[in-house]
């Protein structure tokens, strides 16, 4: 018996009701189903052969407030879900239990995420980190320790960077911002409120406020460069694994994309970097 797929079964449910056009979209939907969740609106209005505003409309039959939610939506529904929050620990469980239910759970949602992510939400922020001299992470709990992460990376891309866990030393650092620099405000909810007044006067300095975030959240609507990262966790019984992961990946998206900005030249200045550290490591040889 096939898997059944709950959204997919909607829009099915949801044609008959369906103006004639909008049922063009969602023929096309149900027959590509995973070229979609790569699709722009533009690129699905073209291959439907219908206009954007159609697309629109479709979406909002489905009790969708856009097309960014219903890629959200479809993305969701492709991907096999399982339960810790998503994963479900029996006190049966084996370790060789544990590990498969943490490792499925994760590249499930990892895969999710990427489906979902908007390359051109990443590209503007990618832009406006290119043109910063100082660069400021924002994030509490194991936002924090995702905070610290991308400051390692882009002080090796020459950066003034820093990473700030501590809410009054964030208020006291975004105020010192200028124009051109960037915040990157990291969270799992999107509605931490200490987070949202280190943006508020952040903003207030007139930099870029990059958000990883859940979408339709404070933290997003807030940031002029929001990056929407949805995963769901229980947190109230486990401290945040998913989204942790996730939000390194894009951490890591966004360094990538600053570096091939700089151009081949600055290959020789992270060659030089590595060099730096290498005499900290322990030499095999010498060991023989």
């Amino acid at each position: 018996m096939p898997h059944q797929n709950p959204f997919i079964d909607q829009i099915r449910q949801a044609i008959p009701k369906m103006r004639k056009s909008e049922v063009k979209v969602a023929q096309y939907v149900l027959n590509n189903v995973e070229a979609v969740i790569h699709m722009r609106i533009v690129d699905l209005a073209q291959e439907a052969m219908v206009s954007e505003p159609t697309i629109v409309r479709f979406c909002r039959a489905l009790d969708l407030n856009g097309f960014q939610a219903f890629k959200v939506r479809m993305a969701q529904s492709n991907t096999v879900h399982h339960s810790l929050g998503q994963f479900a620990i029996a006190e049966d469980d084996t370790s060789s239990d544990i590990i498969k239910k943490i490792f499925d759970t994760s590249i499930n949602q990892i895969i999710t995420t990427r489906n979902f992510l908007d390359s051109a939400q990443v590209a503007a922020a990618v832009d406006a980190l290119n043109k910063a001299k100082r660069v400021e992470f924002y994030g509490f709990g194991a936002s924090g320790a995702v905070a610290m992460d991308a400051m390692h990376k882009f002080f090796r891309l020459q950066f003034s960077t820093v990473a700030y866990s501590d809410p009054h030393m964030q208020c006291m650092s975004a105020v010192t911002l200028q124009k051109d620099d960037v915040v990157v405000a990291i969270s799992q909810s999107g509605r931490t409120k200490d987070l949202l007044h280190s943006m508020e006067i952040a903003r207030q300095q007139g930099v870029h406020v990059i958000s990883l975030s859940p979408p339709n959240t404070p933290v997003s609507d807030l940031a002029d460069l929001p990056i929407h990262v949805d995963i769901k966790e229980d947190t109230d019984v486990f401290t945040p694994m998913t989204s942790r992961i996730a939000h390194l990946l894009v951490i890591d998206c966004l360094a990538v994309g600053v570096a091939q900005r700089k151009g081949p030249d600055f290959d020789e200045h992270l060659a030089k970097v590595k060099k730096s550290i290498s005499s900290l490591r322990h030499n095999e040889k010498s060991n023989k």
